[in-house]
């Protein structure tokens, strides 16, 4: 018998793209399907590639339906989904896409988002040292954003390994405009983004700032310092991510390769490309892989690690699926692409 998969806030981008890769997973089938604003209407008015959907409307968001299902799916707006967790019952599996959960300290939430503070749950990013074993006991997990997902896993190793310095990390990345939502904006309109790319909320001012510092400080056993430059790309989907930090004394570029190797030799979804090719975001695009390279930069002393996702897949609702099949004891890669579509 399959086990139905509720979604909250199933007419966003997000929310789609989860519908896209449950439509094809072999144990999963898709359940009730919320959206506040545009209750009642057909689900393929919003996404019209989803035809297997063609009979279904999207409902109210309601706590007791999405209950009805073996696990939910929170695709809402950051600060949204914790009054709604709350009110789901304490046994039900949940994964929460937004940043709800994401934050343990409560300052720094109430810094980057406002408002109250919902508590954290299990940061749900499998590859992180002892995550998936935690995950296959969890019920409550919150999903890592796009762009620290791509950062993380990056310079994670690195830190881990003791080969770089965590209070020195500069990360400049480019992301596609579904990353900002389906919310109309002067800014995202088409003649705004074509043939033009664009630095926004710089200055340490982007909200996943301390989601990153706080992944990096665990993987260091140290407080780790980012300055995060985020940037809209004329594309839709896609997050392309330099980042770099202080080398310590005497490291080499065959050790932050092989720190890269050790850590993802075994995993499906990471893969570190060989010596001279780089990560392009064409690449892994549909696909909920991540392409990693790295270079020890001698002039300027740095590590230099370029990573490329799908936003909408391993950077949203590909990890939240991955993290789903971990917390119901199917295989991991069940439903999930490894495969990038090209051109």
């Amino acid at each position: 018998m399959a086990i139905t998969a509720a979604v909250a806030g199933a007419s966003g981008y997000a929310g789609g793209e989860l519908l896209r890769l449950i439509l094809s997973h072999p144990d999963l089938e898709v359940g009730p399907l919320a959206a506040g604003s545009k209750a009642g209407s057909a689900v393929t008015s919003v996404h019209p590639h989803l035809t297997a959907l063609a009979d279904r409307h999207f409902m109210a968001t309601d706590p007791a339906s999405l209950a009805e299902a073996d696990i939910v799916f929170l695709a809402l707006p950051h600060g949204e989904s914790g009054t709604l967790a709350a009110a789901l019952p304490a046994g039900i599996p949940v994964v929460d896409l937004g940043a709800d959960h994401r934050l343990v300290d409560a300052q720094a939430w109430s810094s980057y988002y406002g408002g109250a503070h919902s508590g954290a749950w299990l940061y749900g990013m499998p590859e992180l040292p002892g995550v998936r074993k935690a995950l296959s006991q969890a019920t409550r997990v919150a999903n890592p954003g796009c762009y620290p997902t791509g950062v993380i896993l990056a310079l994670a190793p690195l830190m881990a390994a003791d080969l770089v310095e965590p209070n020195d990390v500069v990360v400049v990345a480019a992301s596609g405009t579904t990353g900002a939502g389906r919310t109309p904006s002067d800014s995202l309109m088409a003649s705004e983004v074509m043939g033009s790319l664009s630095a926004y909320k710089a200055g340490g001012a982007h909200q996943h700032t301390p989601e990153i510092e706080q992944a990096l400080a665990a993987a260091a056993g140290d407080k780790a310092i980012v300055s995060f430059t985020p940037t809209l790309a004329p594309m839709p989907r896609g997050i392309l991510a330099t980042s770099t930090a202080r080398l310590r004394e005497g490291v080499t570029g065959e050790e932050l390769q092989d720190a890269l190797h050790a850590a993802y030799a075994a995993e499906p979804f990471v893969h570190v490309l060989a010596p001279g090719s780089w990560p392009r975001t064409g690449a892994v695009l549909g696909s909920n892989s991540v392409h990693l390279q790295v270079a020890a930069d001698r002039h300027s002393g740095r590590a230099v690690v370029v990573s490329a996702i799908d936003n909408l897949t391993k950077g949203a609702a590909g990890q939240a699926l991955q993290n789903a099949n971990l917390m119901l004891g199917l295989a991991e890669t069940a439903g999930l692409p490894m495969t990038g579509v090209a051109p």
